[in-house]
């Protein structure tokens, strides 16, 4: 995992912490105040809010223990994996493509960059170089030809 991935979820982490620990309280102790819960608009939108920091705070705390777990010596040296750069060349449409296979966090299709849990980075992963692979997309079936393959440890 790069350090700006760890260091944009500690980010997160450390917002949602502070929300939860100190505006929240706040809001709910002034909605509080206000008199009767039962129609009280500003404490059950607070509740809401803390239901939901909870919850995302969950996610981006699994989702970082998850990510400490990738181990560089588990990722294959010869197959497309996370961290490999891929040049494809799309069979359906004729044309070359730059893929790098990165993290949900990391995925930006505008620059190349796809997660390994899209479509079409869980077809290309584990593939070699002249592997073909055919990837069901929202835009239609296309077939991909894997033309060159550097893999993370070829860039280290």
């Amino acid at each position: 995992m790069t350090d700006h991935i760890r260091q944009k979820l500690q980010q997160e982490i450390e917002v949602l912490e502070h929300e939860l620990q100190h505006e929240l309280p706040a809001e709910l102790k002034k909605a509080v105040a206000m008199g009767d819960l039962s129609e009280n608009a500003e404490y059950h939108m607070a509740k809401q809010r803390q239901e939901f920091v909870r919850a995302r705070l969950g996610q981006m705390k699994r989702r970082m223990a998850e990510l400490s777990l990738v181990n560089m010596a588990n990722i294959p040296k010869d197959r497309a994996a996370i961290g490999s750069t891929l040049k494809v060349h799309d069979l359906t449409k004729d044309e070359k493509i730059d893929y790098k296979l990165v993290t949900s966090e990391e995925s930006d299709v505008s620059k190349g960059l796809i997660s390994t849990t899209s479509p079409i980075g869980r077809a290309l992963l584990n593939k070699r170089e002249g592997d073909v692979v055919e990837v069901v997309t929202p835009a239609g079936k296309r077939e991909l030809e894997i033309l060159k393959l550097t893999t993370i440890h070829d860039e280290a």
